[in-house]
């Protein structure tokens, strides 16, 4: 019998936020907030938190998914790209306004961030990112 590694990716980990539910995974985490939320720094200390719990001293890569509309502080991007480990940050949109404003969120972040259409493509290229890390 033949014992491979299985394809499903699992859950580490899945963390109930006031602005919307952030999932841990092996080497990577997935955000998805709530319509109307606002990302603040305080609120950015959260998540910067639960890296720390998961991924100290290890690289992983952030993936935004973009379903809803919601306002980000440009600010907490220099508080993000402090974070040696953070090897990839991905934004997955079929939104043209959030075209439009990872633009913006680029020249904040100054770190290797990408903007995707289909998730998949996101995960690859952050599983990619994170590979040549090590």
């Amino acid at each position: 019998m033949n014992v491979g590694q299985s394809k499903k990716t699992i859950i580490v980990r899945e963390y109930n936020l006031d602005i919307g539910v952030i999932q841990v995974y092996d080497n990577y985490m997935v955000a998805k907030f709530e319509a109307g939320a606002s990302l603040t720094l305080e609120r950015v200390y959260q998540i910067i938190g639960i890296s720390e719990i998961h991924f100290k001293g290890k690289p992983f890569g952030y993936i935004s998914l973009r379903k809803n509309s919601y306002a980000i502080d440009p600010m907490i991007y220099t508080y993000l790209r402090k974070m040696d480990n953070m090897k990839a940050f991905a934004i997955v949109s079929v939104k043209e306004i959030d075209m439009h404003n990872f633009k913006i969120e680029k020249l904040f972040y100054r770190k290797p961030m990408k903007f995707f259409i289909e998730y998949d493509n996101a995960l690859v290229w952050v599983k990619k990112r994170i590979k040549t890390a090590k």
